[in-house]
């Protein structure tokens, strides 16, 4: 369970453009389900994604991850039990290294290790494994570089990285807004799969409501730092989901 309390964070503090986003902010999200996080742009979606994996540090409270006060801890340091996938389908990965060296170095997280020996023979077989899941024959390119894979290939491949060693949290920061629909669709379904498969509790900030109902188990809604929304996903439908959201967008114009 991910237990945020008493949030506070702002920006540009002390001048004309500061910008209190979240000001005692508390939420929790429960262990083992995924939780859709949506609003307009804006709303702080991508901040407490960064305030979550440490890239953004809080001026006040607590982050509590299963038990465990990371708060102040690195980012590096949260690496190691928080895996994340962004909207870039680039920045999961080493674009100059191979699918191999990239699950290699995905393996390593949180570890020390020497660069030449990054590679173990013995561990090859099980990223072909992994690979194939994904059905996008990956496997068989274990010595391609990333770069001249497509945007969807990569995006798959970011995802395997974040949840091959299992992390307590899973981060998915509109990780299908840069994909074709037809991409989008193959690798929400891997998503899904790979998150019921391991049990992987999951934040996802979509813009898709579709996505958001079909793919998670809990949604809420952010505007300006708050939760104006929490239901579970079952409880409510598309149509309703934008209704809201068109309306907190016409409110805020």
């Amino acid at each position: 369970m991910l237990i945020i309390k008493d949030l506070s964070k702002s920006f540009n503090k002390d001048t004309e453009y500061e910008l209190n986003l979240f000001n005692g902010f508390n939420i929790k999200i429960e262990k083992n389900k995924c939780t859709a996080i949506i609003g307009p742009n804006g709303c702080g979606k991508s901040t407490l994604l960064n305030l979550i994996g440490g890239s953004i540090r809080v001026d006040k409270g607590q982050i509590i991850l299963d038990g465990k006060d990371i708060t102040n801890y690195k980012e590096e340091e949260r690496a190691k039990y928080i895996g994340r996938v962004y909207q870039n389908p680039s920045m999961g990965v080493s674009p100059s290294l191979t699918i191999l060296e990239n699950m290699a170095l995905a393996d390593k997280k949180g570890e020390k290790f020497i660069l030449k020996r990054l590679i173990k023979k013995n561990n090859i077989d099980r990223y072909r494994e992994l690979l194939k899941e994904l059905n996008l024959d990956l496997e068989n390119k274990l010595y391609t570089k990333v770069k001249y894979l497509s945007g969807g290939q990569r995006q798959s491949l970011s995802l395997i990285m974040a949840a091959m060693k299992i992390p307590n949290l899973l981060l998915l920061d509109e990780h299908t807004a840069a994909l074709d629909p037809k991409t989008s669709n193959v690798v929400m379904k891997k998503t899904k799969e790979l998150i019921e498969k391991y049990a992987i509790t999951t934040i996802m900030i979509s813009h898709n409501m579709k996505d958001a109902i079909e793919y998670s188990d809990r949604i809420i809604m952010l505007d300006k730092g708050n939760v104006i929304l929490d239901v579970k996903s079952s409880e409510i439908t598309e149509n309703q989901l934008i209704e809201i959201y068109r309306h907190k967008l016409e409110s805020a114009a």
